[in-house]
């Protein structure tokens, strides 16, 4: 895992979107991140229902979305909001 790229601890449920949002920060910028509730069952084999099965699932696979994330950000993949959005 790159070293230049931290992860905080700060994930949390967005309804509206469907997604966990966690943030990274790579020499000193603020990266927001998502992960999409689709990504997260189809890495689990497991039906998302509700916020707490998505943190919870979020936090099981933490280091596999991170290790996503950090690829996305390093090939500069960002939308045009400049998040990361692992689907």
């Amino acid at each position: 895992m790159n070293q230049s790229i931290l992860f905080s601890d700060d994930a949390q449920w967005n309804e509206e979107t469907q997604t966990v949002l966690f943030s990274a920060q790579q020499m000193g910028n603020l990266i927001r991140c998502r992960v999409a509730i689709s990504w997260l069952e189809s890495e689990s084999d497991e039906e998302i229902t509700n916020d707490i099965d998505a943190l919870r699932i979020f936090e099981e696979y933490r280091f596999d979305v991170e290790e996503q994330a950090e690829a996305l950000i390093e090939d500069e993949e960002f939308n045009a909001s400049g998040e990361i959005i692992i689907n």
